[in-house]
């Protein structure tokens, strides 16, 4: 089966390597930027390099986060935080050029795309998930090595924490999630489970392990569920086909030294079908009932996407106030589908200049038609494609002075950056609907494709009512979810 990307839970990464938001978040005042070439193809060069064997055992580095954490100081004696890695931590790109690395990233968000945009349009038209069946699709050996493999089409698999499970807890890699609810891993007895790095989850080791009734609270939050000998079945479909089934519980979750949660909600597979390559299973940290966020009733929670390929990692946090210098707008909701993130965004900007685009474009409607999410596992920044074609436009305008050169996949603005080492290009800015701006660095809308040059826009449109913010974009800022207040914050260089 064929999964889409998803997130690894301490948020650490991004699709693509040479991205982070600008050190100012400002109103607009500047209308070029400077887009550092050499630079970004030699982190692009670096990622195929990589060696996650170089780097220190990632349990040793939470360690010495808890170590650290335990030295400050917090006001709300409820904030926790694990470390958020990439996936290069955990594996080697198996791709021998950057260009086939690129295309495989660009493919599997093309998934999660799709499979957040079926999503909704289940949601708004009142189709039942079990009103559908799995698609049966070949699973190809080669699927197994790319390095944007993931888990379910709920997100991209770049982003993982180290999550303990059960008393006496055992640690476990698990993908973070935005984009979904339902927190689930892997256990035993498998009737069909994947490759994952840790030994998989057993019940019967673990004190906490409570099977949930038919008739509890929980189980009726479920899309799909079941009952077999008064004890709740979950299943839980995506949009590729890929799916995970089996009992649902509740158990301890542990996040280092930073404390234990107890009965919380969780799926324990026994059928988990797609490419999830190495994670034992997913948290869902979306805004439905059902989500961590939501069962631990986080106040708030951050994180911050640090370059994929920089070997460093950063911080998933909850209930911590965000950085003083944030740019703050409203955190929306869509009464249809309450799982996913929604901002109120007025229009863009490029060269300091407004471009022309109906707000109407980014509005949520009374329908759940509409709007603009955040999202931590979308890669690539997509928007109808009014608003799209619009924006594209105003950045050609200003960019006549670079050799342009044909489109790679997704992306039909490219150029040819090859005899350059660096270059002015125009600012790109979100405009929110309360007046304030958030200014991007020119390497988190100007990204190489490949390693000789070719640089392209990296945002594309959508026909879906629904746009979304990619990570490409948010990468380098602490994105904060206000949930007390519904308000979300960016800062830069807080990760």
């Amino acid at each position: 089966m064929a999964f889409n990307p998803f997130i690894f839970v301490v948020l650490t990464v991004s699709l693509f390597p040479s991205i982070t938001l600008s050190r100012t978040l400002l109103s607009e005042t500047t209308t070029h930027t400077d887009l550092d070439v050499s630079a970004s193809l030699q982190r692009a060069q670096a990622v195929l390099n990589f060696d996650p064997q170089t780097l220190q055992p990632l349990d040793q580095q939470q360690q010495q986060l808890e170590e650290e954490v335990q030295t400050l100081t917090y006001p709300n004696a409820s904030y926790f935080s694990v470390q958020l890695h990439p996936r290069e931590k955990l594996y080697k790109t198996s791709h021998k050029d950057y260009k086939t690395l690129v295309l495989s990233r660009l493919e599997r968000d093309t998934a999660r795309v799709n499979s957040l945009t079926t999503k909704l349009q289940l949601a708004l038209h009142g189709v039942k998930k079990s009103d559908l069946q799995p698609l049966e699709t070949e699973l190809q050996p080669e699927d197994l090595s790319t390095p944007i493999v993931s888990g379910v089409s709920q997100g991209s698999g770049e982003y993982f924490s180290r999550i303990g499970v059960g008393k006496p807890s055992k640690p476990f890699y698990m993908v973070l999630d935005t984009g979904s609810d339902v927190n689930w891993l892997q256990c035993q007895p498998c009737s069909d489970c994947y490759q994952q790095s840790d030994p998989i989850f057993n019940p019967s080791d673990s004190v906490s392990y409570n099977p949930l009734s038919c008739t509890s609270s929980q189980c009726s939050l479920l899309d799909v569920s079941a009952c077999r000998s008064n004890k709740c079945l979950y299943q839980v479909s995506y949009g590729d086909g890929s799916f995970t089934v089996g009992d649902f519980v509740t158990e301890t979750l542990s996040f280092g030294n930073s404390g234990s949660i107890n009965t919380v909600a969780l799926g324990c597979g026994h059928d988990n079908e797609g490419l999830f390559v190495g994670a034992a299973g997913l948290l869902g940290l979306g805004g439905g009932p059902l989500s961590l966020t939501s069962q631990t009733k986080a106040s708030s929670f951050s994180y911050c996407l640090v370059d994929r390929d920089s070997g460093r990692s950063s911080t998933l946090e909850f209930n911590s106030a965000p950085p003083a210098d944030s740019v703050t707008t409203n955190l929306l909701k869509n009464s249809k589908l309450d799982t996913f993130y929604y901002v109120g965004l007025a229009g863009m900007s490029v060269g300091g200049r407004a471009v022309s685009i109906p707000t109407s474009l980014f509005q949520l409607d009374a329908s759940g038609n509409g709007g603009i999410i955040v999202d931590s596992g979308t890669a690539i920044t997509r928007l109808q494609t009014q608003a799209y074609n619009a924006l594209r436009d105003a950045f050609v305008k200003l960019t006549q002075h670079l050799p342009s050169t044909s489109g790679v996949a997704l992306f039909d603005t490219c150029y040819d950056l090859s005899s350059q080492t660096s270059v002015k290009v125009p600012t790109v800015s979100f405009q929110f609907s309360d007046g304030k701006s958030l200014q991007l660095p020119a390497k988190n809308y100007l990204i190489p494709v490949d390693s000789s040059g070719t640089f392209c826009f990296a945002f594309a449109p959508t026909t879906s009512s629904l746009s979304i913010v990619g990570n490409v974009q948010q990468q380098g800022t602490r994105v904060s979810f206000d949930l007390a207040n519904s308000k979300v914050a960016f800062s830069s260089n807080k990760c």
